[in-house]
């Protein structure tokens, strides 16, 4: 099982739809070496430095933290049912609500629609919250999603990062 990095009143959460075989063994987000995610964070801006995957909790150093939609390891996501979305969502909003991120960021498209019930979502913010927190949806940095190139992820976790930082330095102005 993959544990959660997660800590209150973090400015994002990072909601991966499950872990997948490789993450699931050795017990670390994003981990397969396929995937993009922590070359993507580095290269967005949203850290200093390429997280390894066997460092994941040094996230939460930046004000990040991560969590999946549905706990049971695939290879691949679309192996997953609409009964366990269904079956993980309220412990999905029971974390949300108690630890109040700022932001809640899917990665991909089928957790966030599964959870909102919803059969289109566009890419970027959502329009409506979810557990008092503002939703963007980005694109799965896994390598298996061959829609979008190393430089195409980077330049839409880029306009959440500017988002976020041009938040921070707004006051919070209700929406």
């Amino acid at each position: 099982m993959l544990k959660d990095i997660i800590a209150k009143n973090l400015t994002v959460i990072f909601c991966g739809i499950n872990p997948g075989l490789k993450s699931a063994e050795n017990g670390h987000h994003f981990s397969g070496k396929s995937n993009r995610f922590w070359k993507v964070m580095h290269k967005a801006g949203f850290t200093p430095y390429q997280i390894e995957a066997e460092n994941d909790r040094d996230i939460l150093d930046f004000g990040y933290g991560l969590t999946i939609a549905v706990e049971r390891a695939t290879s691949r996501a679309d192996e997953l049912s609409k009964d366990e979305f269904d079956s993980s969502l309220e412990l999905f909003k029971a974390k949300m609500t108690a630890f109040q991120p700022r932001y809640i960021v899917f990665l991909g498209k089928a957790a966030y629609q599964a959870f909102s019930k919803k059969k289109q979502i566009p890419w970027g913010p959502q329009s409506e919250d979810f557990c008092g927190a503002r939703v963007w949806v980005l694109p799965n940095t896994s390598g298996l999603n061959r829609g979008f190139t190393l430089d195409d992820l980077v330049e839409s976790y880029s306009g959440f990062y500017k988002e976020i930082q041009n938040d921070q330095i707004e006051p919070d102005l209700p929406h």
